[in-house]
């Protein structure tokens, strides 16, 4: 089975054509200009990860929500159910950049950390 994919592990956004045996496993990546590319590629084939942006409501500050990420790639899988948990958490002003906000989001080994400040009121 084949099957095409746009690499997004540089600017080039190469083309990319993976060859998936019957079992999953790789046989071979075309396409890609540099060795991020086939790295990507397996790992989209194999174990897809994204990197997750939003934001969390804060309780008392400055700003009603502060905006945050994933301190690490997650599985895809699993994104919209992040964002359920991270739709019903809140915050305690004030909040500094770094915070840790959700600690090892749905057991993933990944806490969601705050990008920015949000003072208290």
């Amino acid at each position: 089975m084949q099957r095409n994919i746009i690499c997004v592990a540089c600017p080039m956004g190469c083309g990319m054509t993976v060859e998936v045996a019957e079992n999953g496993e790789i046989i071979s990546v075309k396409g890609n200009t540099c060795k991020r590319g086939d790295a990507y590629a397996r790992t989209e084939i194999t174990n897809p990860v994204r990197s997750l942006a939003t934001t969390v409501k804060v309780d008392g500050g400055i700003y009603n929500v502060v905006p945050c990420k994933s301190a690490g790639a997650l599985p895809k899988d699993k994104i919209m159910d992040c964002m359920e948990v991270i739709n019903k958490a809140e915050a305690k002003a004030p909040v500094k950049l770094g915070d840790v906000l959700i600690e090892n989001i749905l057991g993933t080994g990944i806490n969601i950390v705050a990008t920015n400040h949000c003072p208290e009121k």
